[in-house]
């Protein structure tokens, strides 16, 4: 239940998505980049050889929207795409030499973003935020 001037927890959650939303896509823009692509391009940096559905889920996008994303990455060179060694009719992506020099280029720019977001935070502040945010997520997805 709320009262007169309480602020939702949810909305300042999403408030906190949109800020930082605009901040990513400044921030890839000048990589000739998407926050959608960026965000594919780190997940497949902590597991390559997905498929593009499964990338779509880590990516926060639909599988239509995700196959665009993949096609246009290719194109840059900066994923690739083989049959999956379980499933010869699943393509797995990953990032190709291009793909992690890209990432690393723009993580310098997103650690600055993220330094500026928790500035106001000491370390353990940071720890239980970030647990919080775990724990609050996993009780609504259940993962």
């Amino acid at each position: 239940m709320t009262t007169p001037g309480h602020v939702r927890t949810a909305y300042l959650v999403k408030r906190l998505e949109l800020a930082v939303r605009a901040r990513l896509d400044a921030a890839v823009r000048p990589h000739g980049l998407t926050t959608a692509q960026y965000t594919a391009l780190t997940a497949l940096r902590g597991g390559p050889g997905m498929s593009s559905a499964q990338l779509a889920r880590r990516s926060f996008v639909s599988p239509q929207t995700m196959q665009e994303l993949v096609v246009n990455l290719e194109r840059r060179g900066l994923v690739t795409r083989s049959p999956s060694p379980d499933n010869r009719r699943v393509l797995g992506i990953s990032l190709t030499d291009a793909g992690e020099a890209e990432l690393r280029r723009l993580d310098e720019d997103v650690d600055e973003i993220e330094r500026q977001m928790l500035a106001d935070l000491d370390d353990e502040q940071v720890a239980a935020l970030r647990e919080a945010l775990r724990r609050c997520t996993q009780r609504l997805t259940g993962r």
